[in-house]
């Protein structure tokens, strides 16, 4: 999966530190696409030393190993989040430009997703998650002050009310139902188009189980029991922590999809399944795991 990147190792805590020129810089183009290089099937991001001016302003992020990764200041505030010193002063349009010249551009997670392996994989992801939550929080949402960076914490701080906003994480369950030698896949009615299991947001109120039952009945009309954690994945591409359960349809397993979330949900015998393209994702491995007889 896209976190298994062992030897290596993100260290997400949270450090007050200024950037340098070996240091990674990630420059977004406002909608959330990544300035990167992709040559050889995987990302690298630009260093410092490539856009000198960013540096005394970028925020730092996390690192993975010992490289240390930082956000460029104009994409915390400069695009729609929070103030921090220096934005404005610098254009991270300007070096982008200057970049792409040498052979890098801007992509999409999911443009990622498929063209790339490796750790640096994992960085974007999980920088993306980092970049949108600044984005999304420019103002106090107690008191309408402009928000300010923490300098003890990741988070952020309102200088008028003292309200502290971190990350945000939502969970969300992945489920493998099961009904003998048969699985029950899916395909959404829009965006990713490969086989997919029953997926959804755990809603306020309710535990992890429940959001099983409630969103395989949903989707498919399918009652289940036997609910048993298998895994789970954080996922940046939507803020997520993902959690996989499998369990098995009580009853016949009568399917009633819902056509305004689904085009397709069918059950699906072992040797049949068609695994997605790569093996970054919990519900490729639940499936996978199924596949081979050791779900």
């Amino acid at each position: 999966m896209i976190q298994d990147i062992f030897p290596s190792r993100l260290v997400n805590r949270f450090e007050a530190c200024k950037m340098a020129p070996s240091d990674a810089l990630v420059i977004t183009d406002g909608d959330g696409k990544l300035l990167v290089n992709t040559d050889g099937g995987e990302v690298h991001f630009p260093e410092g030393a490539a856009a000198a001016e960013l540096i005394d302003s970028a925020v730092y992020l996390f690192s993975l190993d010992e490289r240390r990764y930082f956000l460029a200041a104009e994409d915390v505030c400069g695009n729609g989040s929070v103030p921090a010193d220096g934005c404005g002063e610098s254009d991270s349009a300007s070096v982008a430009a200057g970049l792409q010249k040498d052979g890098y551009a801007f992509r999409t997670l999911r443009e990622l997703r498929d063209l790339c392996i490796g750790k640096e994989v994992y960085a974007a992801f999980t920088a993306f998650h980092l970049w949108r939550w600044y984005r999304d929080n420019r103002f106090c949402g107690r008191c309408g002050g402009a928000l300010a960076h923490s300098a003890t914490e990741r988070a952020l701080v309102c200088p008028a009310c003292g309200n502290t906003i971190y990350p945000r994480i939502n969970p969300a369950v992945i489920v493998g139902v099961t009904k003998g030698d048969s699985i029950l896949l899916t395909k959404y009615r829009r965006g990713f188009g490969h086989n997919a299991l029953v997926a959804g947001f755990t809603e306020i109120g309710e535990t992890l189980e429940e959001t099983v039952a409630r969103e395989v009945m949903e989707e498919t009309g399918v009652r289940v029991r036997n609910i048993r954690y298998y895994k789970s994945q954080p996922w940046g591409m939507a803020q997520d922590v993902l959690v996989g359960f499998y369990c098995d349809a009580d009853g016949d397993g009568e399917i009633h999809m819902d056509e305004n979330e689904l085009k397709y949900a069918e059950w699906v015998r072992r040797e049949d399944i068609i695994l997605q393209p790569n093996n970054l994702s919990l519900t490729n491995e639940m499936m996978r795991m199924f596949k081979e007889g050791q779900q």
